[in-house]
């Protein structure tokens, strides 16, 4: 379940190794051959949307309630950098009413499906009831470059 407003790690994280850290990590993420699900139930923004398990790292369901947003970075940023600071409540509203719904990443086929809450547990139980027996393919001399 992604509800995630995206990360900005700061310069003590960048200096801790989060980013070599949380590559491995992300790695190993994105080879797990279990059954993958997501449900976008908010916001779903930037790198944090991706790593939540999204079609770009090999998810193998991915649905957004109707209140599920997925974008680079939120609405009232966005139009600040975009418009440069002008109008920004005037276009915040129409940016969100353009952008900040599921339809925009089902038609860019991010998502499968836009669900009603109401059907959520019986969707999830249907594609892991179809992805038991899931199986990667595996190559001849198939082998990872992990990043170090």
């Amino acid at each position: 379940f992604v509800d995630v407003p995206g990360f900005l790690p700061g310069t003590a994280q960048e200096y801790g190794g989060i980013i070599r850290h949380g590559a491995k990590l992300l790695y190993a993420y994105a080879e797990a051959s279990v059954p993958k699900l997501t449900v976008i139930t908010r916001k779903a923004y930037g790198g944090a949307y991706d790593v939540m398990s999204s079609k770009h790292l090999r998810g193998d369901y991915n649905y957004a309630w109707p209140t599920g947003q997925v974008a680079v970075m939120g609405a009232k940023g966005a139009v600040e950098i975009i418009f440069r600071g002008q109008k920004v409540e005037e276009r915040t509203q129409e940016y969100q009413e353009t952008f900040a719904n599921p339809m925009r990443a089902a038609e860019r086929g991010f998502i499968d499906d836009i669900i009603d809450p109401g059907t959520t547990r019986q969707r999830l139980i249907e594609d892991l009831e179809v992805l038991k027996n899931k199986k990667r393919p595996s190559f001849p001399k198939h082998h990872g470059n992990i990043p170090l």
